[in-house]
């Protein structure tokens, strides 16, 4: 199979370019190319919309958490490009999110409530495992860190005590009383995992925290051999096989991406088989296509199930090259 590599360093997507000098070709920051990849990226028409979506925050109440075009993942796509809190117009959308935090620490969404699923009927700015996870990753992959930002502290120390021995479950804030998805209570929620884990991949200091390590294992353990069943309505069919981005729900790239993040899990059988699974997807050149889209996002070349696109092949390389470390 071909090294795409330059086919990636010769793309028009300035976030493609920039990523991959970084993360594969382990460029520094005060590189030239690097710098100007970066510029380049800060500036672009297509960047500087995904920054007005997410400083439209919260834009409208969340009424589905798996709703691409709501502004959560506008931000948490900005941080996957590598944005920065100092970067134009992030600072603003950083502080409009942790304008709104819980008792508990968790910061808050505006959700769309409805009575027959915990009592509560309208608006609230509440949390729950499938949305506040994904607010402290952007946070942090922005650069905040506990050391400069206490509340961002309370969000991570938050995020580990939800964490069970079988990693993340449906959670959610108090005040919703007893919400739970359709699954199980005692089972780990696919999604809420996903997400914990996201956000725990930027703390150095927690990749072999306990947390973590439930965490990862209650997702090879829907994969493996041991679960052989949906769990809270999550499945690993067809659908689930499919590439797929921006990182909005639970799909094969989305959870090899994040596992690839926690070197423990890297001689795991099942995550090998994972890998294998999403490799496998290449074609002769060693280019990615999206075989599924989110219509929100059309225009983005992750978003054209015709065409390979530059950033799916990157995300992919950066998966191999975690796991060959």
């Amino acid at each position: 199979m071909a090294d795409p590599i330059e086919w990636l360093l010769n793309s028009d997507e300035p976030w493609t370019r920039y990523r991959t000098l970084v993360d594969l070709l382990d460029r520094p920051e005060d590189d030239a190319e690097v710098r100007a990849a970066r510029a380049a990226m800060a500036a672009h028409p297509q960047v500087r919309a995904l920054i007005e979506q997410a400083a439209a925050w919260p834009g409208f109440a969340l009424k589905r958490h798996n709703d691409a075009k709501h502004p959560i993942y506008a931000l948490s796509t900005l941080a996957d490009f590598g944005l920065r809190a100092s970067d134009p117009g992030i600072s603003a959308i950083v502080e409009a999110v942790m304008a709104h935090q819980s008792e508990e620490g968790a910061f808050q969404t505006k959700l769309r409530l409805y009575k027959r699923f915990g009592g509560l009927d309208g608006e609230y700015w509440t949390w729950m495992a499938c949305d506040a996870p994904t607010l402290l990753y952007a946070l942090l992959a922005f650069g905040l860190t506990g050391d400069e930002d206490e509340r961002v502290q309370r969000a991570v120390n938050h995020l580990v005590g939800l964490a069970e021995d079988n990693g993340w479950r449906c959670k959610a804030a108090p005040e919703l009383g007893d919400f739970k998805g359709p699954g199980k209570r005692e089972d780990p929620c696919p999604i809420a995992n996903v997400y914990a884990l996201k956000a725990l991949s930027q703390a150095p200091e927690l990749i072999e925290s306990p947390a973590a390590r439930a965490g990862a294992e209650a997702l090879l353990w829907h994969w493996g051999p041991d679960c052989e069943r949906k769990v809270y309505l999550f499945g690993l069919g067809a659908f689930f096989r499919r590439l797929k981005y921006p990182f909005v729900w639970y799909d094969i790239l989305h959870v090899v991406d994040v596992l690839s993040r926690f070197p423990f899990v890297h001689d795991d059988p099942r995550f090998q088989e994972m890998v294998a699974t999403l490799t496998a997807q290449a074609d002769d050149a060693g280019r990615y296509t999206a075989a599924s889209m989110y219509r929100a996002w059309k225009g983005w070349s992750f978003a054209d199930k015709k065409t390979p696109s530059p950033w799916l092949t990157f995300l992919v390389r950066r998966i191999q090259k975690r796991v060959a470390r």
